[in-house]
């Protein structure tokens, strides 16, 4: 990965997005892509939309949700403690004893979350699972008006957590799952050889998939592509206590994964696959027997269909505030979109 795609990687990571609240993220989206698209637009939703050859045929659509998970300001005691909703699906083991951000008005207010010690806590009480409403974030004030000073109801909140680098070219970070997927679509994009393509391509980075695929669904729609492919990321399966005859078996730094199933659309899963032939790249392949939870679920039922497939990156510990994956399956799997684009002719027939 080149210094300025690892650069464009970082500046996703860094910036704060959770579900509802995703305008840093989609600056630094909008600001890349300004270099290499024909036309870069947001639409009322708050999804970006980067296009090249926008007179070409057919109309290909790409996704990569920008959002991440995140919590917002909900109650503040007389003392000045923050209690706060969820936003996304969390596992509230991992909340407690973080340092978070809180993204207000007038600039970010650190904070940690905080949870009665153990040393403090009855023992037939220790042990068991944390909920989110016994989680409290401290921002060390003197008491409720020093707080709403601060803060206000609604305020978003993320983990005060960056992108780093591990070795042989793994990373960690926050929100990797999606802002790697939301790389790779853009990144895509900027690869397609002009010359080659026919299509019309769609990189769109789509706001509020963790709370119900909602800017997919309305990206689709206006844009009324013949095909898309969803970005995201899956479970890599190459850790402990993993049971591959039910998870599958995915590797980190194993390649990009395709999926099949009823879901996706044969033809999609087949060029995608021809695609990573032509490429000499080593893929993965996925089974999904029912809805993935990705933006391919939504997109693929916009307006009467659409031929649709799934390209994921592998990640360890998903949804915490440490997730894992491999530079090189990022990089691959944007090489790959774009052979699939270049390869796309209006004669193509996606009926299954």
């Amino acid at each position: 990965m080149n210094t300025p795609e690892r650069d464009f990687l970082n500046a996703l990571v860094e910036a704060p997005s959770p579900s509802g609240y995703e305008q840093p993220v989609r600056r630094v989206y909008h600001e890349y892509a300004e270099a290499f698209a024909d036309a870069v637009r947001s639409d009322v939703h708050g999804n970006v939309i980067a296009t090249r050859n926008p007179n070409g045929n057919p109309r290909v659509m790409f996704a990569g949700h920008c959002d991440e998970l995140g919590f917002q300001v909900n109650y503040i005691t007389s003392e000045g403690f923050i209690y706060f909703n969820t936003i996304g699906g969390h596992d509230a083991g991992v909340i407690p004893g973080r340092r978070v951000v809180i993204h207000t008005r007038n600039g970010p207010v650190a904070g940690v979350t905080g949870r009665r010690a153990i040393h403090l806590t009855p023992p037939a009480e220790r042990g068991k699972a944390a909920k989110v409403e016994d989680i409290w974030i401290d921002i060390a004030v003197a008491d409720k008006d020093e707080a709403t000073s601060l803060v206000q109801i609604g305020d978003p909140i993320t983990y005060d957590v960056g992108i780093q680098d591990l070795r042989n070219g793994v990373v960690a970070g926050r929100a990797l799952d999606n802002k790697v997927g939301a790389w790779v679509v853009g990144e895509a994009l900027r690869r397609i050889d002009g010359g080659q393509l026919q299509a019309s391509v769609h990189s769109v980075a789509t706001v509020q998939e963790e709370i119900g695929l909602r800017g997919a669904e309305t990206s689709a729609f206006g844009i009324n592509p013949l095909v898309a492919v969803a970005v995201d990321v899956t479970h890599a399966t190459d850790h402990p206590n993993i049971n591959k005859k039910t998870a599958g078996d995915v590797t980190l730094g194993g390649g990009p994964t395709i999926s099949r199933g009823p879901n996706f659309n044969p033809v999609v899963v087949e060029k995608l696959i021809e695609a990573a032939e032509a490429l000499e790249m080593p893929v993965q392949m996925e089974a999904a027997g029912r809805g993935t939870g990705t933006d391919a679920n939504a997109i693929q039922l916009t307006r009467s269909g659409v031929a649709t497939g799934l390209v994921s990156v592998p990640l360890r510990y998903m949804h915490t505030p440490s997730e894992i994956v491999a530079l090189a399956d990022a990089d691959a799997a944007a090489s790959l979109l774009a052979e699939f684009a270049n390869r796309i002719s209006p004669d193509d027939d996606f009926t299954p």
